[in-house]
């Protein structure tokens, strides 16, 4: 069956719960939605016609069994007109059994997806109006705070025996931020940060190492080929428990407060930075092969499959933490990963759309500098 993940111009969600008087699993509730639908109306109202023309999205299903008795959610996006939408949630009312077992389907509502996005763009032009009127009365106050709060900055200090710029705190905190330099660790002050160190150069000092074995550690670099050459260097003599970098062409100490807490957020754990490495080869020779490449956690490969094949294959797989591959992510990948327990997905660009789950990290080779 041709699925498309999300149809465009969606108008309306129908959001419907179910009771099945047995353990089931999803795909027995989507069969049971197409097969009992099936010749009710005319072929252009059939639901596999209808996502086969885009007209209806992908029908998901949420679902949980307990005490012999599965309950669960039915929700799917059209983009039929309001007669059209309301047929097809009636039909689905219909449906009085999922496999061998009872069932009873009730729509919960259908969703104006159009009235929706009207009310958040009223609630949020109010916002708007609010913020502009309470921000041209504090400018002055804001002014004043800016000078008093550059008159409470702390001022840096030296630390080990490798007199290493670092703040006061550096002794205390249990989590540090490790930066290349003095106006690295200067700048972070600025920006509300503590617990921060300067390498102060490209050699790591015994300071550090001692450091990273004792604390909580994320090395903050410079989105340059110094960066690079010190990250390297950090690998091969300390392991930091997370590597953050500045964006490309950029140093720390040139990052806004709303830039470092934004490369901050989107820190790796170094396991994954040195996954990388390995992914990197194996990027570059992917692209243009329709292949994907399946790695387990310490970056062997588990097995290669034509990318067409890549879905039923990992269904099977073991062991898999992540996946390189030429081609797109879309949600039925997704979904087959987060249950295969998948931890990243690097692919050549991620479906319109399409929203990784938290537990999954998408990266596309673009992103990562990788081609």
């Amino acid at each position: 069956m041709v699925q498309k993940e999300k149809p465009g111009g969606v108008k309306y969600v129908i959001e419907a719960k179910f009771v099945v008087e047995g353990v089931v699993e999803k795909h027995d509730v989507i069969g049971a939605i197409f097969g009992q639908t099936e010749g009710l109306f005319p072929k252009q109202l059939e639901l596999r016609e209808l996502q086969k023309s885009g007209k209806i999205g992908r029908i998901d299903i949420i679902l949980k069994s307990e005490k012999d008795r599965t309950t669960g959610k039915i929700i799917v996006p059209s983009s039929l007109d309001r007669v059209e939408t309301a047929i097809i949630a009636a039909a689905m009312e219909t449906i009085d059994r999922v496999g061998p077992c009872e069932a009873k389907v009730e729509i919960e509502r259908i969703l104006d997806v159009r009235e929706e996005k009207r009310r958040r763009i009223v609630e949020r032009a109010k916002e708007l109006i609010r913020e502009w009127v309470v921000k041209e009365t504090q400018d002055l106050e804001k002014l004043l705070e800016e000078v008093a709060k550059e008159d409470r900055i702390a001022q840096p200090i030296q630390y080990g025996p490798e007199r290493l710029t670092a703040s006061p705190d550096i002794a205390k905190s249990r989590e540090i931020i490790i930066v290349e330099g003095r106006a690295d660790v200067i700048n972070m002050l600025r920006s509300g940060y503590g617990g921060v160190i300067a390498l102060e150069g490209v050699k790591v000092p015994k300071t550090i190492i001692e450091l990273t074995r004792s604390k909580v550690t994320t090395a903050f670099l410079d989105g340059d080929r110094g960066g690079d050459l010190i990250l390297k260097e950090l690998l091969q003599v300390a392991r930091p428990t997370y590597v953050a970098r500045a964006p490309r062409g950029k140093g720390v100490e040139d990052l806004t407060p709303e830039e470092i807490k934004e490369a901050l957020a989107n820190r790796m754990p170094v396991e994954e930075v040195i996954l990388l490495e390995r992914v990197s080869d194996i990027a570059k020779g992917l692209r243009g092969t329709l292949e994907a490449v399946l790695l387990s956690r310490d970056g062997g490969e588990v097995m290669r499959v034509p990318v067409s094949e890549l879905v039923e294959k990992l269904k099977d797989a073991e062991g898999v933490y992540a996946v390189v591959f030429d081609g797109i992510v879309t949600g039925r990948l997704l979904e087959v990963a987060r249950e295969k327990g998948v931890g990243m997905l690097i692919a050549e660009r991620v479906a319109e759309g399409v929203e990784p789950p938290e537990e999954i990290r998408v990266r596309t080779f673009k992103s990562l500098g990788l081609v």
